[in-house]
Parts: structure tokens; C-alpha cells; sequence
């Protein structure tokens, strides 16, 4: 599977983006997916996973309460919904996939989509 994540920006502290992660293939809905983020010099960190059906999510306790990962089969589609953004939640992000259950790992995943800068201002 092929992914590609875009909607990333920038945005001021307490700001709303929404990013998204497109998938190719027929497979998606067979897929976990994920969220993580990286800032240079610092190793990658999970943001948020979901099951193939949606049924589970998981989160980091950086995030929770604030964004809402999402996905539409139909449309071969991830979402993360970011609220009430903070400075600290500038990295690039990134979608990823695999073939299992939901995981917080990211040696676990298969797939990776290219990352989407999100800036978050003070």
C-alpha cells in the first residue's frame, strides 16, 4: 500500500488542523494505521492508532483528549483531527500502515507514507 499524508500548516497555539492520509490498493480497510511525529534530532514518537475496522483507537498521553484519529474505508482515507494545538506539537507527521493489530511501535509498521509539516506558534 502506498500512503500519502497532506494537511499540514501552520497554525497558532490553540489552533484546529485536521490531517490526512490517503491510501492506494484495495487493501486499506485490511490495514491498522498510525500517527507518529518526529522533530529533528529526536526519535520518532507515536501520536494516535486505529484498528481496520475503527473499532480501537490508542493514543499517546501527549495528545489525549485533544486529537481524534478517524479513517474512512470507503474513501481509503486517515484522519487525525488536532485541537487546541500547542508549540510542542511542531514535527512533521506521518501515516503509517501494517497488516495486525493496532500498535504504538513503530517498528510494527509496514508502510509509510511521506511526513506533513504541522507549526504550531506561540
Amino acid at each position: 500500500v502506498q500512503l500519502q499524508a497532506f494537511g499540514g500548516g501552520l497554525v497558532q497555539a490553540g489552533g484546529s488542523l485536521r490531517l490526512s492520509c490517503v491510501a492506494s490498493g484495495r487493501t486499506f480497510s485490511t490495514y491498522a494505521m498510525g500517527w507518529f511525529r518526529q522533530v529533528p534530532g529526536k526519535e520518532r514518537e507515536f501520536v494516535a492508532a486505529i484498528s481496520w475496522s475503527g473499532g480501537r483507537t490508542n493514543y499517546a498521553d501527549s495528545v489525549k483528549g485533544r486529537f481524534t484519529i478517524s479513517r474512512d474505508n470507503a474513501k481509503n482515507t486517515l484522519y487525525l483531527q488536532m485541537n487546541d494545538l500547542k508549540p510542542e506539537d511542531t514535527a512533521v507527521y506521518c501515516c503509517a500502515a501494517r497488516y495486525g493489530s493496532i500498535d504504538y511501535r513503530d517498528t510494527r509498521y509496514d508502510y509509510w507514507g511521506q511526513g506533513t509539516q504541522v507549526t504550531v506558534s506561540s
